[in-house]
Formats: C-alpha cells, structure tokens, sequence
C-alpha cells in the first residue's frame, strides 16, 4: 500500500470530486505549488493511487431508470469462468466476488422492471455455474460526491491520540 501524506489524501479527494480541474485550480485549491501538485499527481498515478480519470453520470438520466443489486450464488471454483462474461453484459455496472451467504454481487442499471427481470432471469439464471440468484432493487443512492473527505490512515508506529 503506498504511503499517503494529508497533503496527498487532499489531491485525491480533490480529483474524486472534480476530475477535470486543471493543476493550476488544483495547487490553488490545495495552497501548494503547481510543482508541487504535478509531482504528488504523477506520483500517485506511478503508484496505482490514481488508476484513471472518468466522467461521472447520472443512471437515470442515461435512461436506466431502474438500479438493483443481484446476488448469485455459484457453483465452486467458477469465479474465474464467470467474471469475463458477467462484465460483458452492459446492464452490469459492478461485479464482486464476496463472502458469506452470497458469491457475488452485481451493481445492474436497466431501463425498466422488463429489462432487469430478462436480465436475471434469462441472462444470468441462464449461466450453467449460477445456482440461485437475489435481487434487492436500489431506492436512492448516496453519491461519493456527498460523503465527507476522509483522513489519512494512521502510519504504522505513529503515536495515536493523547497519550
């Protein structure tokens, strides 16, 4: 995992929240230097901090009016058959393999109640390795854009708190 000073969790929150900004609104948004913030960025990208740079779109207003989690419970050892196909279905937005009851969860984006009941039913119930499916539907979503910026982890050794 690599080091991230305060300085560095505040470049990539500003980046998460507007990721077009240019390094000159970035360094003043910050108060450090555009070097500075140029160095920090391309280190944090060298490092695998920074993965990409995306736009961000409303699922709604892309015409998928309908968001729902699908939990599949799979036959063993197939995660690695499935995780290529479950990605090329274009309604999955989010594909992870988890633990307990379920084996994976699926982030899906429809159009309508149609398009996710063919999706699950037919799509994915379809797949020979999924044994059973779950859909939960989403009512509202939280955006990352609302949650508040969050602090550096503690390094390890560092004196935590008042002692």
């Amino acid at each position: 995992m690599a080091e991230l000073d305060e300085t560095d969790v505040r470049v990539v929150d500003e980046l998460r929240r507007n990721s077009r900004i240019s390094m000159r609104a970035l360094a003043a948004a910050l108060h450090i230097s555009r070097a500075n913030v140029y160095t920090r960025v391309a280190r944090l990208e060298r490092d695998g901090v920074i993965t990409g740079y995306t736009a961000v779109v409303d699922p709604q207003r892309y015409g998928h009016a309908l968001s729902a989690y699908v939990y599949l419970k799979v036959q063993q050892q197939s995660w690695k058959r499935l995780q290529d196909r479950l990605l090329d279905i274009p309604d999955v937005d989010h594909a992870a393999f988890i633990s307990g009851e379920h084996d994976i969860v699926l982030l899906v984006r429809t159009r309508d109640a149609a398009t996710l009941r063919d999706l699950v039913l037919t799509r994915l119930q379809g797949m020979p390795e999924v044994v059973s499916t779950q859909t939960v539907l989403i009512f509202d979503e939280i955006t990352p854009a609302s949650r508040p910026s969050r602090t550096p982890p503690a390094q390890a050794g560092a004196p935590q708190g008042n002692a």
